[in-house]
Formats: structure tokens, sequence, C-alpha cells
């Protein structure tokens, strides 16, 4: 059976920036109503508007909005569903009494299995004393309410499947928050600790907790990023910059073999990242991994945007990624390009596939997809922050600002994984007063960068919101472009708990494209699996590649297929890559000799500094 194909339509895009609060000439209620009184409109919105920006300081941009009418929702229909009550109530019961015979069972024998066992990610109970009294009644009391909780915000009548999603994952951000592990008195190992030390943990912990709030409002990172400068420890493999625009700048890596392939690699990361997550330290960098493999590599690092570039749209990034294009054919004339883009860079890299394809351009040999999403309908828990609400509520904030802020998008991620990441580190560094060794993946992340105005909005509303992409109405140049033109390979990976671009979400590309897709779905997370150097022995992956034209197969019909491999998924794609390549060639100079495309500073170039 042919898979299904998405045709783009045919009507015609609208206005640039219509729908996008701010960005339309005159508010549409003006030229409706000729009665309103538009100083008064534009004075009331400006009120709206700087009362929500001040709000979104305190709530790191989470609309308390959109929160609570989901919340009223969700009231409402359970009010209305005594069957439902009815059975919370029993389950309710039943978990008192398992919980009551459970922990008559611990006061015989303390070494009684739990009755509850935490969800596989969650490790704040792993330590024997939380099974000894009165400690199990804790953890398992906090664990049997959580997961009560979990069924009340499931299966009522009248709520969609995203509503009873944000009243599950704010519930559980609620009981994160007064879990017993977080509390000197009900976790045995603080306790134990502040017994032990005589409180001198939770001295360290004070210290720790004023250093991190000085290098917090002083705008330093977090402690021990200093031993992770690009450059000098991370970002070293050896380069030229030999474009430099408003943007980004190209960087032209040296090769490093005698020879390389003639098609050169053209990486486009996310702009809300430093490129550099793809050259960490040497042993976990994919670009220095790609040159010793005797490819030709080009790099784009994207500006730090400030206020001054709140009107940059989408538009004006795909214009930097064909600029980027250009370079890179005029450096390597008459040499097609293996394109690679990774999260949103990918996303943006497709729509330029998309209209090259559509416009009969045949500058890629192949395309490369790393933690990519290009269908949006099930995104995962990042769609909780997705809604009109929300969406207007940022629109807001960033209006007052004009770009979204590194601390407010970092506020949103970390709440995904609020207990590994906000509550065992609270308990790690200012309970036990332990610090955490720095690393440069983590060094890495600490180091963020701001979001344009106008084109969050737009990538929020169009790409993510309307998931226009996936539906054939993201227009560039004018019209819109379809995946299903695409023609060239595709390599495209995913990562098995990837909070940002769930791999099931990812595989939806099989449904879009109709080209040869050769699938990876590695372990990890969404940087770390990517992060997948060679030798590591607690990596492993499954690929299985689709034909051109193939029947299509269900995400767990191509799990149940694919074998698992141990080891990093990089040779198998550089193995991918020399397959799509002409016969090796003598390394070419980096830039050209004159003109704009010359060498104009080293790698890592100066963009990468910009805080």
């Amino acid at each position: 059976m042919p898979r299904p194909r998405r045709t783009a339509q045919n009507s015609h895009p609208p206005p640039q920036g219509a729908g996008h609060p701010g960005l339309d000439a005159q508010p549409p209620e003006i030229t409706r109503h000729a009665d309103v009184d538009i100083a008064d409109r534009y004075s009331t919105k400006s009120l709206d508007r700087a009362v929500h920006a001040h709000l979104a300081r305190f709530t790191l941009g989470i609309s308390p909005f959109g929160l609570s009418a989901t919340y009223f929702n969700w009231w409402v229909h359970l009010s209305g569903a005594p069957g439902k009550q009815l059975q919370l109530v029993e389950k309710a019961a039943r978990k008192a009494m398992r919980l009551a015979v459970h922990m008559g069972e611990v006061l015989r024998d303390p070494d009684t299995p739990p009755c509850i066992a935490p969800l596989p990610h969650d490790h704040r109970f792993d330590h024997a004393s939380w099974r000894a009294w009165p400690y199990a009644l804790m953890s398992q009391s906090f664990l049997l309410t959580q997961q009560w909780w979990y069924n009340a915000a499931r299966d009522i009548d009248g709520l969609s499947a995203r509503e009873e999603q944000v009243v599950s994952f704010v519930s559980r951000q609620i009981l994160d928050m007064i879990s017993p592990a977080n509390f000197i008195l009900t976790n045995p190992e603080v306790a134990a600790a502040t017994w032990r030390e005589g409180g001198a943990n939770l001295a360290r912990g004070f210290q720790h907790f004023l250093e991190d709030w000085e290098r917090a409002i002083s705008g330093k990172g977090p402690v021990g990023t200093e031993g992770f400068q690009p450059g000098r420890d991370v970002a070293i493999t050896p380069g030229q910059v030999v474009l430099r625009n408003h943007l980004f700048e190209l960087i032209a890596y040296a090769p490093s073999t005698k020879t390389v392939r003639p098609e050169p690699i053209l990486i486009v990361p996310a702009w809300i990242m430093k490129y550099y997550i793809l050259d960490l330290s040497p042993e976990n960098s994919l670009v220095r991994y790609l040159v010793g493999q005797g490819f030709r590599v080009f790099m784009m690092s994207w500006r730090n945007p400030t206020a001054q570039d709140r009107d940059l749209g989408l538009d004006d990034y795909a214009a930097a990624l064909d600029a980027a294009m250009a370079a890179v054919q005029t450096i390597v004339p008459g040499r097609k390009l293996h394109a690679t883009g990774y999260c949103l860079g990918g996303t943006l890299l497709v729509a330029k596939a998309a209209q090259m394809a559509r416009d009969g351009d045949d500058r890629l040999a192949s395309l490369s997809l790393l933690a990519t999403q290009t269908d949006y309908e099930e995104p995962g828990e990042l769609q909780l922050f997705i809604s009109e609400s929300e969406i207007a509520f940022l629109e807001n904030m960033m209006w007052d600002q004009g770009y979204l802020d590194t601390k407010q998008m970092a506020g949103a991620f970390q709440l995904l994984r609020s207990a590994d990441l906000i509550w065992s580190r609270y308990v790690h560094e200012y309970l036990m007063g332990r610090r955490e060794e720095m690393f440069d993946l983590m060094a890495w992340n600490a180091d963020a960068t701001r979001m344009p105005y106008r084109m969050h909005s737009e990538y929020l509303r169009r790409i993510f919101l309307e998931n226009e992409l996936a539906e054939g109405k993201f227009s560039l140049g004018g019209r819109p472009v379809s995946i299903a033109d695409i023609a060239v390979p595709i390599f495209c990976v995913a990562t098995t708990t990837d909070h940002v671009a769930p791999w099931r979400s990812v595989y939806k590309l099989h449904l879009l494209a109709e080209t040869a897709i050769s699938f990876v779905l590695t372990t990890g997370g969404h940087n770390a699996g990517i992060i997948s150097r060679p030798g590591d022995p607690d990596r492993s992956f499954r690929i299985a590649s689709t034909a051109k034209g193939a029947a299509y197969q269900s995400p767990d019909a191509w799990l149940a297929h694919a074998q698992t491999r141990d080891g990093s998924w990089w040779p198998a794609w550089a193995r991918w890559l020399s397959a799509a390549s002409g016969k090796p060639v003598t390394p070419p100079v980096l830039g050209t000799s004159q003109g704009d495309l010359r060498a104009i500073a080293p790698a890592p170039g100066s963009y990468v500094f910009q805080r």
C-alpha cells in the first residue's frame, strides 16, 4: 500500500504578519468597527501587553490564564461525572488499604519490596534507607498519591487529550514540589548526612546557594563552566570563518586526511543553541569525527539576536540558509551538498529542501536530520506549553523585550523533567552540600541563545500550532512547499528519551516524504543521544531503511523489525554519507583565495562568544 501523500494547498499565503499580534499594520478590530477609537485601542492593548510581560518574568513565560482555564474545565467536567468520582473514591480507598498492609509488612521485615515502584526515570527513592520505617510510609504514600492524580486527570468525557495531559503535568509539578525527598526531616539520606556532619552539609549548601544566586544576577554561567570555554576547551576543531553576515558566520573546517569526499557537508544547527553542541571536547565532537572520516565540513554559527533584531522572521533565516548553501558551493564548485540539520535547524532545512525540489533546484546530494520534527501534530510534552493562550502570553512578553530570553526558555525545558533538572539538583547541591561535576555538555547547555520576537512567534503559530509544514501550507518564496517533493535520500535520527522531539513524532516523516529514508533510533535524550561518541559502552541504536515508494510501516512495526546494535550511530551515518558521495579527492583550500569568501578569522569565530 503506497504511503499517503500530503500535497501543498493552492490557496494564496496570508499577508506577512497576518494573525500575529504586533505584526499587522493595524489591529483587525479597527478595520471591522469604524467607531472604535484608535488611540484608546492602542493604549488598552499596550496596557495588556505591559501587564502580561511583567507577569511572564515571574512565571518563566508560562501563561497562568491558560492553565487556570484548563484546570477549571477539568474540574467542571469531573464535577459532572459521578461515575468517575466513584471510581476515584474507590481507587483512593484501595490505595489506602494497600499502603496500610504494606506498612505492616515493613514493620515486620524492613527488606520488604515496595508496594509501588517509581517510574523508570525517577531515582529519588532508590536508596535502601527509603524502605525503612517511617520513610517507607512517606515515599510509598507519595508514589500512590502521584498515581491517583494521574488517574484523576484521565478518561473524563468532554476533555481533549491535551487538556488531560496539562492537568496531569501540572499536578505532577505540584507534587514534585512537596515530595518528601525535598525536605531535611523527610529525606533519610539528607537527615543521616546532617546528623553525621553536624549540619556542615547544610552550611556548604547555603554557600552553594549564595554563589549560584550571585552568578545568576551577575550574568555568569553555573559554577564550573569556566573550564569549558569555546576555542580553548570545546569548539577546538581547526577551521576558518569564511563568511560573516548579520545572522550567521560560516565556518569551514580544515581537512585532517590526505583525501576528502568531494561533496561537502553543511550543518545547520538550531538558532536556539550555540553550534558547538556538535563540536564539544575532542572525544565528543561530531565535527571532529566527520573530518577524521574524510569529509569536508561547513558549519553555520548563528548570531545571538538582541532587541534590535525583533523583526527577523522565518523568511530571514531561510534566506540565511540559502546564503550559506551558495557560499559552500562557491568554495567547492560543481559539487552537490550533504545538508544536515539539527532540531529546529533541521525543520528549516526540510522546508528549504522542499522549496528547492519545487523550484527544480538540484544542489542537494542528501538530507540528514538529527532530532528533527516535521509533523507537530503530536510533539510530546512540549505541546503543554503551546496553546493559543500560551502563545498570546509569550507574544506579549516578547513584544516588550524584542526576544525570548534564555532563562525563560530554559525554565520551560527544565519543567519537562523537573524531578531530575530542578529538585534532584536542589537536594544534591543545597541539602547534601555536594557540587555536581561540570562536563562539556552541561556547560554548553548553560550557554543558551535568545529568539527574535517575530521569528519565534511565526514558528510557534505556523510550524507548531497550525502544523503548516506537514499540511503543505508553509510558504517560502511566495508559494507553499510540500515535503513530498523532496527526492534526495534522507538519513533521520531520533532518540529514545527525547522530550523535545519524541521519536514517534519524528518518525512521522515517513508519512510526509516519498523518498528513501534511513531511520535511526538511538539511546539517550535530545542532546545526549546525538552526542554519541564511538566506543561509549552505554550506547546502542536501531537502524532500518525504507525504500522509495515502499509501503508505510508503523512505528511499532519498525521497532520490531529494526535490530539493536551496540555502540554509536556515527559510523553508520559516515558509511551512509560515503555511499552517497563520489571518490575521494585532494583536499581544497579553506575558503576562496580572494573575495568575500576568503578566510577572515579562525574557528570558532566571534558569534559563539555573544551573550
